[in-house]
Parts: structure tokens; sequence; C-alpha cells
């Protein structure tokens, strides 16, 4: 303890305290300013980017913080009636206005300047801060006037080390610094002097790839204080060549199955887009059918590209865990062979990923990879699109640390359908962003690609490549890898009930083997199943797939189709009755598909799964039927059964007696014109007065904020600045892909009752890291409303009082169909 009170009586402030020693201060700014410019020379901001690391922590060099240190010596935690309250952050904000000549005045270059730096420093512990609050209030200026007795700046900036402080100086005189933040900032306008998207976003987008870098840089640093030992897991971008990585994807591909029409069409996408690697960065769409080979097509493409260019990562981002896990392992089965450090060159993240952070000896492999997915620091990354958007647009610091991965990247976006419409505006201004500032390169990967380029110019639509699409015909494509016919029975005058859709689907698997159903909810998906199983008979198996079901229970479900699928026979069928979670991703193959109406993405995504490899003798069979609506609660399927059942009717009427042409790509173009004319004004991410206090949008709170600058002017302080008038922090609180949902543990197998039993009998939850990691497999996810409906039935249970953690009460759990809603007999839970 006197040791630490010597260190302040010097000056060598503590910026850390660790078990066999203490950080100083110096040390901590110094290194993470090196890191920070190192990161930020991608955004052309070098300079900068030293200066907010060397200041970042500045309010540490006071009596004040130091003695609040020497409460974690003295007692071995800090003081509760100082934690949270000692402000070391403005300190360092205030210092730029203080110190950049001309930064006081609030629309001066240096002024801007001086603030965009700011923010960063003010915003590295809570997440960027609203600069103005939805009602008006100046909140970046009432920081940055907080007065000295609260800041200390006059002490710290005193007392700071001389060498950081000289440093420092340097920078804030240096002219050098103002023209590279002067240079990115101008880029920006010289992008929309064309009225294309909205410049206060994309200046709200770059700030926050330059605060990444800050949260990155700070983060590492301390982390390596803390354990020495994630230092040798960090790559740092010593990774393998692009050249090397290629010679073994092409080593593969030369191994693979050339036979048959459809593997020949696979090798002629993978060609052209290795030839489309030598392209300028750029937004490129990849159109490509179900089962036509698009991933490793797109593997392929971001390689050489990533080569060609001298890029730094490659990212693909998916929708749903399964795939990232799938396409994972697919890929690091051919990248990272025997030999290679497990995630040296593939690296998976995603919520289920959550690798003990203690576990430095016990599993290396998986501490190695949680250090890795902190920053993303792999040449390869598989994540979902939750990650990458919470990355651009989430509140707090965790996510946001990951953004500056994203430049000068290869990110492929598969499956880029099921972008959630209100994204789209957002979407397209980040994409946007990061081809034209960031020197990424962005590939829209689908067999249903929707019209992100034709929505409205000045609230962000996608700037595509010219030309766009890395292949030239996918109309060809279509065409050449069509493998099923279609059947709209939508016009069925008496409509379609779940026993008529039992009996068809019974039907067809008797007569061609196999059939795979697809409804909107996952109450018919139930009725479904249960009505099948009684009419099917012994020898069909009947197999039920919907997200009722916990994830160890589907993927055992999908293991036992894949396993008989190839087997089935009329007199012994093979049918699945599924919700939509087996669209997109999941490579089976059915002989028949029946689809429930939804929107005309989601039908073609599902008749994706019939014929799949185009190795039967026959053309498979797709059966559009119509069940009754589903609740309002799914406004999003409403909508696209609306838009598919005009197109479908409209074919009729004008193509008596022809076939549907759902492979065609222009029946797909038409249905996102209609779907985006029509939903023109959902796209930008409403959020009403419980998120912020009025009725507006994220693209409003994130851009020009008109009705807060208004307030603002009309208030006695006035407002003396044109930019940064964003409400970060409010929208990014706002923004949420996912409602509201509980966990619940499911005793579903020995193995997931051997968990529920761990939990209930573990001393410190906190610290089971392994027993939580292996509990998300038999983890069901379920709406508030739906878990407190289970809670006055008394469903569940929280496993520890206090804990967080619910478990399912055995008989509300069915081992074919999963959650129950009521109890039954416990025989049921028996697999």
């Amino acid at each position: 303890m006197n040791g630490v009170r010597d260190t302040e009586v010097y000056g060598l402030h503590l910026a850390h305290l660790g078990k066999t020693g203490n950080q100083l201060l110096s040390e901590h700014l110094s290194g993470v300013a090196g890191q920070c410019s190192e990161m930020a020379k991608k955004l052309g901001l070098e300079k900068a980017g030293e200066l907010i690391g060397l200041l970042h922590d500045l309010g540490k060099a006071t009596k004040t913080f130091q003695n609040y240190m020497l409460s974690f010596v003295s007692d071995g935690e800090a003081r509760d009636d100082l934690r949270g309250k000692i402000d070391h952050s403005t300190a360092g904000a205030q210092c730029l206005l203080a110190n950049i000549h001309n930064a006081q005045k609030g629309d001066s270059l240096e002024g801007i300047v001086a603030r965009f730096l700011a923010v960063c420093i003010a915003s590295h512990h809570s997440g960027l801060i609203d600069c103005l609050e939805p009602d008006g209030n100046d909140k970046l200026t009432q920081r940055l006037e907080k007065p000295d007795r609260s800041t200390r700046l006059v002490e710290a900036w005193t007392k700071l080390d001389p060498s950081v402080k000289s440093r420092a100086e340097a920078l804030m005189r240096d002219p050098g610094l103002v023209a590279e933040v002067r240079h990115a900032i101008a880029g920006l306008a010289t992008s929309f002097d064309k009225g294309e998207g909205d410049k206060d976003v994309q200046l709200g987008l770059l700030l926050r790839l330059f605060f990444s870098c800050l949260i990155d840089a700070d983060r590492t640093n301390t982390a390596d204080f803390e354990k020495p030992a994630a230092t040798a897991h960090r790559q740092n971008q010593a990774y393998e060549t692009w050249e090397k990585l290629l010679e073994r994807l092409d080593r593969n591909l030369s191994q693979m199955n050339a036979g048959g029409s459809v593997n020949g069409i696979r090798r002629q996408v993978s060609d052209e887009c290795f030839r489309a690697a030598d392209r300028p960065a750029g937004i490129f769409t990849l159109t490509v059918p179900t089962g036509g080979g698009k991933t490793l097509s797109a593997l392929r493409f971001a390689l050489e590209h990533a080569r060609r260019h001298a890029l730094d990562r490659i990212i693909f981002v998916s929708p749903y865990i399964s795939i990232v896990d799938q396409n994972a392992a697919v890929a690091r089965s051919i990248l990272e062979p025997e030999g290679v450090p497990y995630a040296s060159v593939v690296l998976e993240h995603h919520s289920n990923v959550q690798d003990d952070p203690n576990d430095e000896v016990g599993q290396p492999d998986l501490w190695r990879r949680r250090v890795l997915a902190e920053n993303w620091d792999a040449p390869v990354v598989f994540t979902t699109s939750i990650q990458v958007l919470e990355a651009l647009f989430g509140s707090g610091t965790r996510a946001v640390r990951r953004l500056h991965a994203m430049a000068r990247a290869v990110i492929v976006f598969d499956e880029v359908q099921t972008l959630p419409i209100k994204m789209v505006h957002l979407f397209n201004n980040a994409i946007n962003l990061l081809t034209s500032h960031c020197g990424s390169t962005v590939v829209l990967c689908t067999a249903t690609q929707p019209l992100l380029e034709t929505v409205s110019k000045a609230k962000g639509a996608a700037r595509l490549g010219n030309p766009p699409g890395l292949v030239s015909s996918p109309q060809q494509l279509f065409e050449q890898l069509k493998r099923y016919e279609v059947f709209d029975l939508t016009d069925r005058p008496e409509g379609w009930q779940i026993a008529d859709v039992a009996e068809l689907a019974l039907t067809e698997a008797q007569k061609y083997g196999s059939c795979l159903v697809i409804v909107n909810t996952k109450k018919d998906a139930r009725e479904l199943f249960q009505s099948l199983r009684e009419q099917a008979g012994a020898n069909a198996l009947v197999v039920h797939l919907s997200t009722g079901m916990c994830p160890a229970h589907r993927v055992e479900k999908l293991e036992e189709l894949c396993a008989q699928l190839p087997n089935a026979t009329g007199n012994q069928p093979v049918i699945s009755v599924s919700t939509q979670l087996i669209e997109a991703g999941v490579d089976i193959d059915f002989a028949c598909v029946i689809r429930d109406l939804a929107g005309l993405d989601s039908i073609t995504q599902a008749a994706g799964r019939c014929n799949r490899h185009g190795a039967r003798s026959t053309s498979g069979r797709v059966h559009i039927v119509e069940l009754p609506e589903p609740p309002a609660q799914l406004d999003e399927i409403r909508q696209g059964r609306t838009v598919a059942r005009e197109l479908l009717g409209q074919w009729r009427r004008t193509n008596p007696g022809r076939m549907f042409p759902l492979d065609d790509p222009q029946q797909m173009t038409e249905y996102y014109n209609r779907t985006f004319y029509r939903r023109r004004d959902e796209m930008s991410y409403s959020v009403g007065p419980a998120e912020a206090d009025r009725d507006t949008t994220l693209l409003e709170l994130l851009g020009a904020n008109l009705l807060a600058k208004d307030y603002a002017q009309k208030s006695s302080q006035g407002l003396h600045r044109s930019l940064l008038l964003q409400s970060f922090q409010t929208a990014n609180n706002a923004f949420a892909l996912i409602a509201n949902t509980q966990g619940i543990v499911v005793p579903y197998t020995d193995e997931g009752r051997g968990i529920v039993n761990q939990l209930a009998a573990s001393f410190d939850l906190e610290s089971e890291w392994q027993l939580l990691r292996k509990a998300q497999r038999f983890t069901l996810s379920v709406y508030a409303s739906k878990f407190k409906e289970l809670e006055k039935k008394g469903a569940v249970y929280e496993v520890q009082p206090g804990s967080g953690v619910y478990c399912l009460r055995s008989e509300f759990y069915d081992s074919a169909f999963g959650l129950r809603d009521e109890a039954g007999p416990l025989e049921d839970l028996i697999a």
C-alpha cells in the first residue's frame, strides 16, 4: 500500500492494479495510443488515434482518483460511495478544447475536429453519448463545460507524466491533426453531392468506427496487463498469407466431384467469382439459386480479392447461428488443416460461443478463440448478422470494439434477404461508408436478392459496383438449376386447413418417398405434426422442427432426417414438419416440399430444399397452399403473403394453365418492387416516446436530428455548432433486433437433465463458464409474455434464487415437438 502512495507523490500515477504488480498510467496511455493509432490508420486518422489514446484516461492523474485506487488495495474492493462517481474521462475531452487553437468555437474547423475527438474520449466507458438529447438538451456542451472541481483537468494536466504530456501537446499543435480529420469528414461530403444517402448518419458511423479503435486499444492493453497469457494468443494480424489459404482452397476444389450437371454449374459459378476478384472495392451481389455453391464461391472470391488488394480479413455474416457453425466447419476443414492452431485461421463468433475467460490451461484452444473473438483477430471470421449490426448500432462498448475490424475487409452477407425491413436505410448507409471510406468490399449473397439499391437515395440506397453482379447471368443459372415443378394451390375454393395439408403431405410422401412441409407458426407446425403422426402409421418417419425445441433437440432431429432421407421410399416415407427455420442454410434434400403461403422470398428458399442436388430421376414437386392467416403479431409474414398472393393471382389470370415460374428472378424483382414501395416508410427504424421521448426514427436520431436541433436552437443556451448533433446513446439504447426474451434450460435427454442438476448444485454459478456454455445447447428463448405465462403455470423455476438462470419442469417438454403449453406425462420426455 505504501508503494502505491509513493507513486502518487512522485507523479507516477497508476492506471490499473494487478495481482503481481501495478500498471503505471503513463505506460497505459502510451500503449493505448500506439495501438489506437495503428488501428485508426485504416481510417486515415493515425494522429487523431494516437492523441485520443494519450488523453482518454487523463482524469486518472489526480489525487482523488489515485485515492480511489488505494481503496482496492486497502479493502480488496472499491468503495461503494465512490464507485462510478469519479469522472476520469471528461478531463481528456476538455483538454482538447483547451489546447487546440481556435477549438472553443463550435463551428470552426478546429472546433469540429476537437469535438469529434472529444466525443470518443468522453464516451469510452458508457458508449457513445448523446451529443444532443432528443429534447434538444446539448449534452456534449454540458459535458465539455463541466466545472474543474468535477473533472480536475488543471490538476491532471499539471501532474501528467512529462513524456506523455509533451507528445500530446505536440499533436495538438500539429496542423496535420486537423488536416487528417478534416480530410476524413470532407470525404463524406463529396460522396453526397448527388443527394445519395445521409451524410450526418455516415459522419456518425465514421465517428463510431474511430471510437471502436479507442475501445479496442484500451480494452486490449488493460487485458494484456491483467492477463499476460492473453498476449500469447493474440495474432495482431500476423496471419497465414492469402496465397497459402487460396492454395488450400484450390486443392480442396480440385478434389471435389466434378461429375453431374449441378456440380458443373457450381464450378462455373466459382470460376466467375474468382475472375471478378480483380474489381476495385465496392458493393457486389452474388445471386445464385439455392444449391448453386454460393458459399464456397463467395469464399474463393473473398480470398482472391483480399490477396489482390492486400486486405486485412474476410468476414462471413449469416442470419442464424446454425448457418455460422455449418459454414465455419466447412471452411475450417479446408483452411485450417491438422497442425494449424485452432481458430488461428477460421474464427466463429456468436452468442453461443462463450468460452471461460479464466480457462488458460484446461482448454487453451477455446480460450484462444475467446481472446481472438474480442476483436475478430483472425483472417477469416464467421459471425451472425446480430453481432455485426450490434457493432454498428448497439449500445455500450462491448460490441463496438470489433467494428474497426470491418475496415479493409471483404464482408459477405449471406442470406441478405433476411435483413429486417426496418434496417434497410441504416444498413445501406453502413455498407456505403465501409466501401467508400474504409477500403472494404461487401458481397450481398442470396438466391432471392432484395433491391437495396432501389430505395430512397436521400435516406440511403446501396451504391452497387459496376457491374453489380459477380456472376454475369443469374437468369441463366436459375434456368440451368431448375430442379422442381411448382403447383400453386392457393386458389382452392374451399381453402386449406391442417387436415387438408396433412393429407396432401402423406399422399406426396407415399408416392415420392419424402416430403417437407413448412408453415408460418409453431402452433400450425405442432397441430400438423400431430395430425400426420396419427395418419401416417408405423412405417413412416414424421419429424417436427421448430424454435420451440432446444438447439440440441433440433440438431438431433436434423441428423435423424439426414440419415433416413437417402433411404426413404413410398413404403417407408420420411416427412418433416417445420417452421421457417429450415429455409435458409440447411443442406437437406426432399422429393417434395409444401409451403404455406408466405413472402415469395420465403417460398423460394423453401423450394431450395426440394431436389436440392438435382440427383433425382424426376423433378421435385413444390406445392404452395394457403392456411388461415397468421396472427396480427406476425405482420412481416402477413405482408409478404399479401404481395405473394397478388403475384400468384396475376400469373394465373394472364397465363392460364401455365406453372408459376418461382425460379424466375424477374418474379423476385417484382416482389421486392411492390414490397419496398409499400413499406418505404418502415425502412428507417421507427421508435416511439418510450425509447426517444417522441415518435421518430433511429435514422433521424443518428443523422441530422432536426427536431432536437430546432429545440436546441430555441433554448436559452442556443446551439453553436452545425455538426455532431446526434442522439447516439438514445438511438443505441433503442436499437434491438431481438425482442425481449428469456432463456430457459430444458431437461432434454440425460445430458440435459444432468446439466439442470449441476446448475442447481453449483456453489458459484457465475464462475461455471463451462457448465453455462454446455447449457446453451439445451436453452430455449421465449418472449417475455410467454415466460410470464409459463411462470403462472408453474412450468419454470429459478435454478438458484437470484441467479437469473431458469429451468423448465420436465412435464412441460415433449420429446417430439418441444415446449408444451400444458403439462404432459413424464414419459413424453424419454428420448
